[in-house]
């Protein structure tokens, strides 16, 4: 990724998609079918294959400000037209200046990334504490479900790409949310806030368990 301190500007066809947040290493898949997407596919793979993907607000009509850089490893195109692409998340990118509407978005975008941390030992240590919430509400959520969640063995160990992927799998209907974590650029301040949002998360399953355990063990003892 390139470093904040170096500000480069490209040029960036942008695909907005309603409510959809990319991060960075997320695998995106997409199916192409709209005309002037063709167009994008078909120009981004005579190029480099890389175009960015925005989150666009069906409330206010608006695309964010930041969005991630998808690049496209995969594709196939049928015989009507339609295709089906594999992208993976590359660099964030800021919007600068829309430079065209037609036949598809491109605009001026200056890449993002996240500042230096001095304190690598404080910064590990609030990656853990998250871990550690994850995998808690991982394993109350199996015992209050009954079934069986499990986290995947590759799981990121750095902190950045660890905070990353957090962020692309919180559950529900959470884009807002996921466009905040896409936007912060200090990898403390974002594993901070994932931490708060697990930990509440864990106190509200550990809660429910307890319920659970404590009616069971009402109609044991009634039966």
């Amino acid at each position: 990724m390139i470093p904040v301190t170096e500000i480069s500007v490209r040029e960036l066809p942008l695909f907005p998609l309603p409510d959809v947040v990319l991060f960075p290493q997320e695998v995106l898949p997409l199916h192409i079918f709209e005309s002037r997407y063709r167009i994008l596919l078909k120009t981004v793979l005579e190029t480099d294959s890389r175009f960015g993907v925005v989150r666009w607000d069906p409330s206010t009509k608006s695309m964010a400000d930041v969005g991630c850089c998808a690049q496209i490893i995969k594709h196939h195109t049928s015989e009507d037209g339609r295709s089906n692409i594999i992208t993976l998340g590359q660099q964030r990118f800021r919007l600068l200046e829309l430079t065209r509407e037609a036949p598809f978005p491109t605009a001026l975008v200056s890449w993002i990334d996240d500042e230096e941390i001095d304190d690598q030992d404080q910064l590990q240590k609030l990656s853990d504490s998250v871990l550690k919430a994850l995998q808690d509400v991982v394993a109350l959520t199996s015992k209050l479900t009954g079934s069986e969640t499990t986290l995947p063995e590759d799981l990121p160990q750095l902190p950045r790409e660890l905070s990353f992927w957090i962020g692309a799998h919180l559950g529900g209907p959470v884009a807002k949310e996921q466009q905040y974590l896409l936007e912060i650029t200090n990898t403390n301040d974002r594993l901070h806030r994932e931490y708060e949002m697990l930990d509440h998360t864990r106190r509200q399953l550990a809660a429910r368990t307890v319920l659970k355990e404590t009616l069971s063990n009402v109609d044991q003892a009634n039966s």
